[in-house]
């Protein structure tokens, strides 16, 4: 078993050698403006998953996936080398959608919002269907002094 901090401390340094590598020694003329934004191991610490974002259109990003997966023989020996297990991580590529997941939420905010200025400007108009205030509050009062009347004090009168 595998200890979690060890683990993590592994999944960062991936994340920052594999930045590091594809930053500095490929060349590839099909990797765009990519930014690794985390990696993460299995316990066993056999296998990586590094997530990626793309600046650009879909072409730029299956572009930029191919690139990966022609230098992911070159970044696994590095990462292998730099990290001093017994056997290299396999190294797989996904794409972070964060930023559509971000404008997706973005959307259903907006429209939330928009939703509700429509009840706020339909509730100001609005007038009560019967009277403002519903509730009888003379006789609540009434009651409550015949209660009080009625009531014996308690404590030290008992044999």
């Amino acid at each position: 078993m595998t200890d979690p901090a060890k683990v993590r401390r592994h999944a960062e340094r991936i994340r920052e050698l594999v930045a590091s590598v594809v930053r500095s020694q490929i060349k590839d003329p099909r990797l765009g403006m990519i930014t690794i934004t985390d990696a993460r191991i299995t316990a066993d610490l056999r296998d990586a998953t590094v997530f990626y974002t793309v600046l650009g259109d879909a072409a730029a990003q299956a572009s930029t996936a191919a690139a990966l997966e022609s230098a992911k023989g070159m970044l696994r020996s590095t990462v292998g080398k730099a990290l001093g297990l017994r056997h290299s991580p396999t190294l797989t590529f996904v794409l972070d959608d964060v930023q559509d997941q971000v404008k997706h939420i973005d959307d259903l905010l907006a429209a939330a919002r928009t939703a509700d200025a429509e009840v706020q400007r339909l509730a100001a108009g609005a007038r009560y269907a019967g009277e403002a205030q519903p509730y009888r509050l003379e006789e609540d009062s009434d009651v409550e002094d015949e209660e009080t009347e009625n009531d014996e004090p308690r404590g030290g009168d008992r044999p």
